[in-house]
């Protein structure tokens, strides 16, 4: 994957460049942004979805199973690691994401059902989030990609 760019422009709006795309996050007025952008909270789980989404399409299609539409609504809720019940660690927070998924297509079984709802589990954006991930740091040169 090649690497992409972030710029910081006016007030919190952000630039991000990739070598085909460009696009933008920002934060609302009130919290000091210019209000032109989704902001980078509703960003990544736009990426989530958006990933799972995909990746059930296109083992709905691989198998040629009639899947018309999905629809998927996320939203994230931030705890007190220390108050989550499900928690046992040692984090300060802890975010927990609600997912709703909503799979068209009436001539789906309940069978191709159930698998294509196990099978968002498995978007590579989605398992980015839920395994160890690790941000390695580096000052001077940029990042090349490969």
């Amino acid at each position: 994957m090649s690497a992409l760019t972030v710029t910081l422009d006016e007030g919190l709006r952000t630039t991000v460049e990739t070598e085909n795309y460009t696009w933008h996050a920002d934060e609302l007025v009130e919290n000091g942004g210019t209000g032109v952008a989704a902001d980078p909270v509703e960003q990544m789980l736009g990426a989530v979805g958006s990933c799972m989404a995909i990746t059930v399409k296109l083992y709905a299609m691989r198998k040629q199973w009639l899947l018309e539409k999905i629809e998927i609504q996320l939203h994230m809720e931030r705890f007190n690691g220390a108050e989550y019940p499900a928690y046992k660690g040692e984090a300060q927070f802890i975010h927990e994401i609600r997912e709703h998924i909503t799979l068209y297509g009436e001539q789906l079984t309940d069978e191709q059902r159930t698998r294509l709802l196990e099978i968002s589990t498995k978007c590579p954006v989605r398992r980015v989030l839920t395994n160890p991930t690790f941000f390695v740091s580096s000052h001077g040169e940029p990042i090349t990609g490969t």
